[in-house]
């Protein structure tokens, strides 16, 4: 099947594969852009998750003021100064600054979240009404699942992107390594609102 030029070169923008695999991905997909780029994504990010292994100690540091009353500071390394250097890995870092800026997260990840913090939101869910009368079998689920949601909002990687609701910042984070070849890991934010103490 013939594949458009510009479909294949869209594609390898976008996902960061050479042109050969774009227009492979494609035929695949029997022309259907948005199919061939999904199929892209899931390889892309089978292979992002083999690279969160190695070290990254390289990256920038950004910054993002948003009309003098919100400072946010990010810290997104990767594993060579090579990547660090890139226009689209300072985009990156920009956007999660961005991110931070609007949705004004409290942890990089679930595992930053302090395990007594976790246990306090567990004991407030046992102690819900919207648990009485329900089955023993349920409970733990339902706890389970008002914990997930409690934090949701608050960890960055669990937070829906702001410049595509499709996909968590996470889903962006996988993205960004497949693109680089690189592993990718948001460090650390620091998030400063006016008169607002933390």
């Amino acid at each position: 099947m013939a594949v458009s030029i510009d479909d294949i070169k869209k594609l390898k923008e976008l996902t960061g594969v050479g042109l050969t695999d774009a227009k492979n991905a494609l035929v695949e997909a029997e022309g259907d852009f948005d199919k061939a780029l999904e199929a892209m994504r899931k390889k892309g990010l089978t292979k992002a998750e083999k690279k969160a292994d190695r070290e990254a100690l390289e990256g920038v540091i950004d910054s993002y003021v948003h009309g003098g009353r919100i400072g946010v500071l990010v810290e997104v390394n990767c594993e060579t100064d090579f990547v660090a250097r890139t226009d689209s890995f300072k985009e990156f870092a920009h956007m999660i600054a961005l991110q931070v800026a609007s949705m004004s997260p409290e942890y990089v990840s679930e595992a930053d979240i302090p395990a007594e913090e976790v246990e306090r939101v567990r004991a407030e869910a046992k102690n819900s009404d919207a648990l009485a009368g329900k089955p023993a079998d349920m409970v733990e689920k339902i706890i389970d699942g008002q914990v997930k949601k409690h934090f949701a909002e608050k960890v960055l990687l669990s937070q829906k992107y702001i410049m595509d609701d499709s996909q968590t910042v996470a889903d962006f984070l996988k993205e960004t390594i497949a693109k680089t070849g690189e592993n990718v890991v948001i460090r650390r934010f620091k998030r400063i609102e006016l008169g607002v103490n933390d």
